[in-house]
């Protein structure tokens, strides 16, 4: 690439924030709870080895994307490497992981929105009325099209940081390092799903690519970078809640992970604090908000461009913003605990082959037949292990959501 081409393209930093921040959203908020039972030190490994898994994968489908002498999208590169049929499978895929994410992130909305409600407003609601009322207010920024929510992402953003710096700074106090040295690895694999979703920015890819110019070095350097940082906002995370919160009792880990409820209620309901309950309140609003109208809009677009609906001016079609919309509200009306079996299901189906299966698969079949532009290192013997990581992962998860796990812990499970 000429030096002035490299002028043009993005910065690596940009591209490192580009991934760190498609991964840090609401799942974020999950995650020391559905980890927390096995330990702070078990959990540390769970989220290198997810963190590893998904780097892993992402550069073979930097591998794929450097195969083309133009931009492409994910869908494009399937169709291309598994033909027709892998085309439709990754359709259905990426439905249904949109779907589920959303359900989730409106099923988290309505005890936040519920909770706010009650500390500064002084009324109580149903967390349906509260996931109603988020999605029809957020819902019609959607609608306005995506230059509304891009600014409203902006200062949400901001925000977002800004909470969780000062959540940070208040909760170090709480931290009893005691509580850290706990260790139950029985309930390692049940993290697997959720950490999964949680290190998913692999449709950015061909983005990036097209932000950095094509240079396969920057776009490595911005993934690892990107996936290391957004590793370390998690860790931080893990140690104030695990460290603040104990794994047994009425507002323990376990109880929160029965219950539906996220990292940032049960630091409310245990520690009474006004700061620690004011941050976490508005990280997890913030969180879950930014979370939502990203994944509402793309599912806009997705379903408009499945079913040829043109926009009209600058506006989203109403028809698809219902369409996208309505089915997740009322699933999480129904059934309000579903936050983390929706995140569960995302990761450890959706994410797990579109993401895990399909890039080992696409890189084994078309790697022969392509120039060594860039090849990740390992071979055939990387590739299998991957495929077979995933496979674990996609039968644990469908084994559990028939109600058989192949891992079954009395009270979690």
């Amino acid at each position: 690439m000429t030096n002035v081409a490299a002028k043009k393209a993005g910065s690596v930093l940009g591209g490192m924030l580009l991934i760190a921040g498609s991964c840090i959203g609401a799942g974020m908020l999950g995650l020391p709870i559905a980890t927390g039972p096995m330990g702070f030190f078990p959990s540390l490994v769970m989220f290198m080895v997810a963190c590893l898994f998904m780097t892993s994968t992402a550069l073979l489908l930097v591998e794929i994307n450097s195969w083309y002498k133009r931009p492409v999208n994910f869908i494009t590169m399937v169709s291309d490497l598994l033909g027709p049929y892998g085309r439709l499978f990754c359709w259905i895929l990426y439905l249904f992981l949109f779907y589920a994410l959303l359900v989730a992130y409106i099923a988290g909305s309505g005890s936040h929105f519920t909770n706010i409600c009650e500390q500064y407003f002084s009324f109580s609601i149903p967390s349906w009325v509260g996931s109603t009322l988020f999605v029809g207010l957020f819902g019609a920024l959607v609608y306005l099209g995506t230059l509304a929510v891009d600014m409203c992402n902006r200062f949400l953003m901001l925000a977002k940081i800004v909470v969780y710096l000062g959540l940070l700074l208040v909760g170090v106090i709480y931290i009893q390092p005691k509580m850290l040295e706990y260790v139950d690895v029985k309930y390692m694999p049940f993290s697997l799903p959720i950490l999964i979703i949680s290190f998913g920015f692999h449709n950015m890819i061909p983005t990036l690519s097209d932000y950095l110019g094509g240079d396969v070095k920057r776009v490595k350097k911005a993934i690892i970078t990107g996936a290391v940082f957004a590793l370390l906002i998690y860790l931080f995370w893990q140690v104030i809640v695990l460290g603040s919160i104990p794994i047994q009792g009425e507002n323990g880990v376990i109880s929160s992970y029965l219950k539906g409820q996220d990292a940032a209620v049960a630091l409310n309901e245990l520690l009474g604090s006004y700061w620690i309950s004011t941050f976490s309140t508005f990280l997890a609003f913030f969180a879950i908000l930014t979370s939502f109208i990203a994944q509402a809009l793309s599912l806009v677009h997705f379903l408009a461009d499945g079913m040829e609906v043109a926009r009209k001016g600058k506006r989203e079609p109403i028809a698809i913003c219902v369409l996208a919309l309505l089915p997740p509200l009322l699933f999480a009306a129904i059934y309000p605990q579903i936050f983390y079996k929706a995140l569960n299901f995302a990761g450890g189906v959706c994410a797990v082959i579109l993401f895990g299966m399909f890039p080992a698969l696409m890189v084994w079949l078309g790697r022969k037949n392509q120039d060594a532009v860039y090849r990740v290192r390992g071979g055939k013997a990387l590739l299998v292990f991957i495929f077979c990581f995933a496979t674990f992962i996609f039968i644990n998860q469908v084994a559990e959501t028939l109600g058989h796990p192949l891992f079954a812990i009395p009270g979690l499970s």
